[in-house]
């Protein structure tokens, strides 16, 4: 019987990514995306009883571009997703990808016990999952 080796998120999310303060001006929000090469911010928690919150880039397109508004005037609280959707680091890779059908998502931080230990988007799941699946 062939077995089917077990890909975590732990196994393929990326320990890249940038916190930022929920009062950086999408600009500069900008400046760091494109420093980092990186496709989301998470948005610091205010306090132990905040949640994070996650601005992608598709954000700043549709509430900053598209409505013409200056990027130096916007807070990335004001655009933010809150509360963001989480994955565990101990899920199966499978179900993260049916978990981003479901709810529409691109990109999760990876949380655990309030804590974020990375980063996954479908890249990470495809590129690193998949082919480790056939390499099994």
């Amino acid at each position: 019987m062939n077995q089917r080796k077990r890909i975590k998120v732990r196994d393929v999310m990326t320990q890249d990514y940038e916190l930022v303060d929920g009062l950086t001006v999408v600009r500069d929000a900008l400046r760091t995306m494109k420093n980092r090469n990186s496709r989301a911010l998470i948005v610091r928690k205010r306090d132990d009883d905040d949640e994070y919150g996650i601005v992608l880039l598709s954000d700043i397109a549709k509430y900053v571009l598209a409505n013409n508004r200056s990027p130096d005037r916007v807070n990335t609280y004001e655009i933010m997703s809150k509360p963001v959707i989480s994955v565990s680091p101990n899920m199966d890779i499978r179900y993260c990808a049916r978990l981003f059908d479901n709810f529409g998502l691109a990109v999760a931080p990876v949380l655990e016990e309030s804590e974020i230990k990375g980063i996954i988007g479908y890249d990470e799941i495809v590129l690193n999952g998949l082919v480790d699946l056939q390499d099994a």
